[in-house]
């Protein structure tokens, strides 16, 4: 972006000097059509009015130019920014994830898009008003001090009542923000469970709690839109006032011929320049603000993320111990561990802890504390199983390689018993998922789960309920596939509470008691 803003300077630049050379030469060239009747012919002014269409062309094309560079800046600061926010969003430990996914969502669909006016409308005008402003005044003040003087003194109300106008535009644009935020949260709630309401017959509550919704973000937008037409309205007074103070004195003087008319004329074209940056900021503001307060939320929520894994240690699964400082228990290679207990006990929180998602416990790999592991790294030797496997839209073969490619695919699908699944999908592997595809039961979805774990060269193996879903043949099945990959050195970590999940453990673990199977 400093490219881009560097070339907006100096595209601000060259049009304070255009704008303040026109206004000369145009002073001259009326001034002496006016004062000597000998010049009235074209061909004493074609140089000055070479001159003249020179700079208003070079003025048109900075303003071009400006408006161009300013469009591909927001482009690209909108797109980092958002690959930024959903990076950290997509990095967060599962809890905290839940909490900020609907505020990134938002960011990320429709907040950071408010940026664009900042960046094509407001930055320009802000340019504008540090470059051409002051030069201006500098102008007026070489060819008409007394009307500088006037200048200067109604020029600073403009900013005064920006700022008291800013501070109550940011209030509402943080409003609007957080309306738009429970809206879309409440959308996305509605359509994930349309089908539910509906065979409840519940559809009609949901849609009226929508409406109140969307009244409420509609009057919250429209006090904002008349805080911005009020402010408008006073700030274009102020600059009114301003330019008519100058063009009474002007008239006063050229009447009782105490100035030139050519001086005064420049004075004139020159005054509406002076205000006009600072009226632009204004009424730019405004159209910025949305966007400004969605890049604020979005830079807490970037200096809130998680640190990067990178440069912590390495450590090597192989052969490692993992121990659980919150059972005071061991993880050994070549051995199923269970892990029993009551529902909300903490047994889904302990394997994200395991994975560094979590730091409520501690835990060690290999002597080391994974809070001070690469997580990167670390994560390339777990395959792990959540209760719920995740599924992205796309293909059967990339949801399966979704965590990596796979050793042994067709295998895999048969230990998991998915290969049945894939027998009776209509393009195999090629099979899409998700929208516009078809769709997975919830053992369906486990089996493919399986799968990637068992097609895994992970030693570490961490399973969340892996069989809740499952017929009693596969799950034996797939229980014997497991203890095949503890003694073949793997660490493997089962959650469960059935008899069969039980009884393949070398050891269960029971959250808060300890004993050997």
């Amino acid at each position: 972006m400093r490219t881009y803003l560097a070339a907006s300077v100096g595209c601000a630049v060259v049009n304070a000097a255009a704008t303040i050379g026109s206004a000369v030469v145009l002073a001259h060239i009326v001034a002496g059509v006016i004062t000597d009747p000998a010049t009235r012919t074209m061909a004493h002014w074609t140089g000055p009015l070479s001159l003249l269409l020179a700079l208003w062309m070079g003025r048109t094309i900075a303003v071009w130019l400006q408006g161009r560079l300013s469009q591909r800046g927001a482009t690209a600061v909108i797109a980092d920014l958002s690959a930024q926010v959903l990076r950290t969003v997509s990095a967060l430990p599962p809890r905290r994830l839940a909490a900020e996914r609907d505020r990134a969502a938002t960011l990320i669909t429709r907040g950071l898009d408010g940026l664009r006016p900042f960046f094509t409308a407001y930055l320009p005008a802000l340019f504008s008003a540090g470059i051409l402003t002051p030069a201006a005044v500098l102008a007026i003040a070489v060819y008409d001090w007394q009307s500088a003087v006037i200048v200067l003194i109604a020029l600073p109300l403009i900013p005064i009542f920006m700022v008291l106008i800013g501070l109550l535009t940011a209030e509402r644009s943080a409003a609007s923000l957080a309306a738009m935020t429970t809206l879309q949260a409440r959308l996305l709630d509605l359509a994930a469970g349309i089908p539910t309401l509906r065979a409840m017959g519940r559809i009609d509550g949901a849609a009226h709690r929508i409406v109140e919704l969307g009244a409420a973000h509609r009057r919250s937008a429209m006090a904002t839109l008349r805080i911005a037409f009020l402010s408008a309205l006073v700030l274009e007074l102020l600059a009114t006032l301003g330019v008519a103070l100058v063009a009474v004195g002007i008239g006063l003087r050229l009447v009782f011929g105490e100035m030139t008319l050519s001086a005064g004329l420049i004075a004139l074209l020159l005054a509406p320049e002076v205000f006009w940056p600072l009226r632009r900021v204004g009424v730019e503001f405004h159209a910025a603000a949305d966007g400004k307060t969605a890049a604020e939320a979005a830079f807490r929520l970037l200096d809130t993320g998680p640190c990067s894994p990178a440069g912590r240690q390495s450590v090597v699964a192989t052969g490692a111990t993992i121990h659980l400082d919150a059972l005071d228990a061991d993880l050994e290679p070549g051995r199923v561990t269970v892990l029993t207990g009551p529902n909300g006990v903490g047994k889904t929180t302990l394997l994200h802890t395991i994975l560094g998602l979590h730091s409520a416990e501690r835990v060690r790999v290999g002597g080391v504390d994974v809070t001070d592991l690469d997580l990167r790294q670390w994560w390339r030797q777990v395959a792990w199983l959540p209760h719920r496997p995740v599924l992205i839209p796309g293909t059967v073969r990339a949801n399966l390689e979704l965590f990596g490619p796979l050793t042994d695919l067709a295998e895999a699908c048969r230990t998991a018993g998915f290969a049945e699944v894939l027998a009776n999908l209509p393009k195999g592997l090629d099979t899409v998922l998700g929208r516009d595809g078809v769709g997975l039961s919830l053992g369906q979805r486990q089996r493919l789960g399986l799968a990637r774990v068992f097609g895994s060269s992970a030693q570490v193996l961490l399973l969340d309920e892996p069989t809740s879903h499952l017929d009693g043949q596969l799950e034996s099945q797939v229980l014997d596939a497991l203890v095949a990959r503890a003694r073949e050195g793997a660490t493997v970590l089962v959650v469960g509470h059935r008899e069969p999940v039980r009884a393949i453990g070398d050891r269960v673990l029971h959250m808060g008691v300890l004993a050997d199977a």
